[in-house]
């Protein structure tokens, strides 16, 4: 059972996240880094399987919490967001700021990119000003190798007055000695860090008020920096430093006093507020030049030239797209011919299975409604999703992070973020858009990222536009029946990577259009401007990214769509068994939907499926087999000529199988992804719009095909 760290001010902001530490005598490190420096990765590293995860109080902004064990101590590390500044301008810097202040931690571990330390310094001289017990993690230092770049450990660690080691995450070994570290740093005096030496007018300000803060906060909180930041007024910081306090620091005369003291100063020099902002980070990027100037060295002066090369390629206004475009027409050609054999296998192994299940229930003498509802229902429901889910997003999922580990994704944000500039929303909405690919309900948590309420509801909104994996079985079923062919030949498959990325682009397209009129009508506003560090290209690892994609994206997705198929199953027997009158109830309600679904270029069928397919995207076309299929059980999936015949027979023709496609790829979200929604806006208004977006433009753009169509038919 954990016990709420006595070390967290009672007062502080974040006081609210409790520290699950397994002893009163644990020590609580921060874990603080740029964005893709390998922070998670030393984090995961230390703590293994020892880890949790949560949100912080009153925020969507995920902390881990992992506990370690030392020579001396023991740890309980804590992930703090990834961040560039402590100047907290996003959700993201405010919550690392506020825990390095006024969280209590006992030591900060700042993990750096040895590739790029010059720009990681500034992160690391922010929190040597708030914190004496800080640890220096220079990572990546086989990068930095492979690049001819040499680092002088020692002479940055005497620079900086912190310890400083190199580590190389990926590898654990070499992570062995930071523990040994963290057990010196808790013990040694509070060291004397290096001291960033502002402008001469800042330097005035500062020593009028620094005197007076030091002597009422009593060394609770660093004095030079509280003196920085109350002359660098802050309206956020100044609230949370009363509430660590306990006491509205500004209602202290003499504090008063020595501040309007120093805000003269600061007019008298010319520095207004801007341009005091401007001058502070003029001297951390000074400081931090001066730095590495002699402990960096580079033995080729265009160590990331290769970078560069390959950046003039894939972020090139002329090549960016069709490089882009290929690269997922690549992936899907490889799932779609990877996936055909495997799943051939595992559906005749699980009917294998399904004729063992048969011979014990008659071998048992069990009743038919028994043997129906469990085997032909729930089973077999079963065998489809798994056979037709699995072998496709064992193959996509890593293909898809081999390009995040290598560094590409970041690319793709950046190719994308001038169109959704236009239509007023963020750039790395691309980036949400890309977790969609896999679960609409990851995407919906990965917009957290965007800072602006009103683009983080855009993205939100619109993230359903790009198709799941739970509707791609579907796309590539309906393409390779109705227009590519059942053989399965190169070319066939060529064809279908080619049609299914071409669908994919519609979705991103949609996502454009509806970003662009929600933009302009009921969320107005105008584009903010954010950071995008583009990391340095890296090999990837292969195995590890295999590993992490199967267990953390496969099976959980797998997992999520078994439990749902399994029930859905059941009720899709009944409803297919149960007669009322001369029919069962599913061809009632898929009577009664026939007249809409038609004018859609669908059926009633159909329609009923999409609707019963809420829980889960997967469970659609086994609905529309069952249904079509006089006894009420699915047919045997694994032949798609035999599956095109049943659709064939019951009047499906190549307007029913775009309108098909258009209605799979533009529909409501599934009841997780709902759920998901509802819990990242707090709202049932914006949780009901983005069920109704899709769902009318996936329904106009049915109705406008089909009456299209009909015209030339």
């Amino acid at each position: 059972m954990g016990l709420t760290s006595s070390s967290v001010g009672m007062h502080a902001v974040d006081s609210g996240l409790e520290i699950k530490k397994q002893s009163i005598d644990d020590k609580v490190i921060a874990i603080a880094g740029n964005p893709n420096v390998g922070k998670s990765t030393v984090f995961n590293a230390l703590t293994g399987l020892n880890q949790h995860t949560g949100n912080w109080p009153g925020k969507t902004v995920t902390n881990a919490q992992g506990y370690c064990q030392g020579l001396k101590y023991s740890y309980v590390l804590v992930d703090i967001p990834g961040t560039y500044s402590l100047m907290a301008h996003s959700a993201e810097e405010e919550v690392a700021r506020n825990f390095i202040c006024f969280g209590g931690p006992d030591a900060v571990m700042v993990v750096c990119d040895a590739t790029c330390l010059e720009r990681n310094l500034n992160l690391v001289l922010q929190t040597i000003e708030i914190s004496d017990k800080v640890l220096v993690c220079v990572n990546l230092m086989d990068e930095a190798k492979r690049k001819n770049i040499k680092i002088d450990l020692k002479a940055l660690s005497k620079k900086l007055g912190v310890p400083v080691i190199g580590t190389v995450a990926r590898k654990k070994r070499s992570l062995a000695n930071i523990l040994e570290h963290f057990d010196k740093l808790i013990v040694r005096e509070p060291a004397k860090p290096l001291c960033v030496t502002y402008d001469d007018v800042i330097e005035a300000a500062i020593a009028e008020v620094e005197p007076i803060i030091a002597e009422k906060t009593g060394g609770r909180l660093a004095s030079r920096w509280l003196a920085l930041k109350l002359l660098d007024y802050d309206d956020s910081l100044i609230q949370e430093i009363n509430t660590y306090l306990g006491e509205d620091i500004l209602q202290d005369t003499e504090i008063v006093t020595a501040l309007e003291k120093g805000r003269a100063i600061l007019t008298e020099g010319g520095l207004s507020s801007e341009k005091l902002k401007d001058s502070i980070v003029a001297s951390l990027v000074t400081t931090a030049e001066e730095v590495c100037r002699d402990t960096v060295t580079f033995e080729k002066s265009e160590y990331n030239a290769m970078d560069r090369r390959l950046d003039r390629i894939f972020t090139s206004r002329w090549s960016g797209y069709p490089v882009m475009i290929g690269l997922l027409a690549i992936v899907f050609w490889l799932t779609i011919t990877g996936a055909n054999y495997p799943s051939q296998l595992l559906s005749e192994g699980l009917f294998w299975v399904q004729d063992r299940l048969t011979e014990l229930f008659q071998y048992l003498h069990a009743p038919d409604w028994l043997y129906g509802a469990l085997v032909l229902g729930v089973y077999r429901v079963l065998a489809w999703v798994v056979s037709v889910m699995l072998p496709p997003m064992a193959i996509f999922f890593p293909l898809f992070t081999l390009l995040e580990d290598a560094g590409y994704l970041p690319r793709i944000a950046y190719n994308l973020d001038k169109p959704f500039k236009r239509c007023c929303a963020c750039g790395k909405q691309a980036l949400t858009m890309c977790m969609g690919f896999g679960c609409n309900a990851a995407g919906v948590i990965g917009c957290r990222i965007i800072d602006s309420p009103r683009e983080r509801l855009l993205a939100i909104l619109t993230n359903n536009f790009v198709p799941c994996n739970g509707r791609f079985p579907t796309l590539i079923a309906v393409l390779t029946m109705f227009f590519v062919g059942t053989a399965g030949g190169f070319f066939d498959s060529v064809l279908s990577a080619v049609l299914l990325t071409a669908a994919i682009v519609l979705g991103v397209v949609m996502t454009l259009l509806v970003t662009r009129l929600l933009s302009k009508t009921v969320l107005k506003g105008m584009p903010s401007s954010f950071t995008l560090e583009l990391p340095p290209y890296r090999k990837p690892q292969i195995g590890k990214v295999i590993v992490r994609s199967i267990f953390d994206r496969t099976l959980f997705v797998l997992g999520r769509a078994v439990c749902v198929a399994a029930p859905a199953g059941l009720l899709i027997w009944l409803m297919a068994n149960v007669t009322v009158g001369d029919a069962t109830i599913l061809n009632h309600c898929a009577d009664f939907l026939d007249p809409f679904g038609k004018l859609m270029g669908l059926d009633g069928v159909i329609l009923l499926a999409f609707i019963l397919g809420l829980p889960a995207n997967e469970i659609v076309v086994p609905i529309i087999i069952m249904t079509y299929m006089a006894q009420g059980s699915i047919l045997e999936l694994s032949d798609l000529e035999a599956m095109r015949a049943l659709f064939v027979e019951h009047g499906w023709t190549w307007v029913t199988a775009i309108s098909m496609m258009l209605f799979s790829l533009m529909h409501w979200p599934c009841s997780t992804t709902l759920i998901t929604i509802k819990k990242e806006t707090g709202s049932w208004k914006w949780t009901g719009v983005s069920l109704l977006i899709p769902t009318v433009c996936g329904i106009v753009c049915c109705i406008a095909f089909a009456s299209l169509a009909r015209l030339f038919v």
